[in-house]
Parts: C-alpha cells; structure tokens; sequence
C-alpha cells in the first residue's frame, strides 16, 4: 500500500452536503481517501481547489 498526495479542481455544488459528495465520488478515482481539504474557491469560475492523501494498493 501506497500512500500519494493529490489536488483536484470540482465544481462547485449548490449545497455542502453535495460538495462533500462529490469530492468524496472524485477523491474514491484516485484511492482510498485518507484526509483531505478545501484549500481554494474561486467563487467567478465556481471551482473549489482539493488537496488530499489518498493510499492505493501496490
């Protein structure tokens, strides 16, 4: 098991509860989430800027 760092640009969502949702949908693509965070928003393009670790398996 390998663990990797990774950023990732979504849409913005109409609710927080979606947002999380669909960080979560886009982070799962990647590995196994292990922490991640909304670093950035950019409120004029409707974007949200993730960082996360994720593992994978070797």
């Amino acid at each position: 098991m390998t663990t990797h760092f990774i950023t990732a640009e979504i849409d913005l969502q109409e609710t927080p509860t979606e947002l999380q949702k669909v960080i979560e949908a886009e982070l799962q693509k990647q590995g196994e989430p292990l922490r991640w965070a909304i670093t950035s928003v950019d409120i004029k393009q409707q974007k949200v800027n993730v960082e996360a670790v994720v593992t994978v398996e070797s």
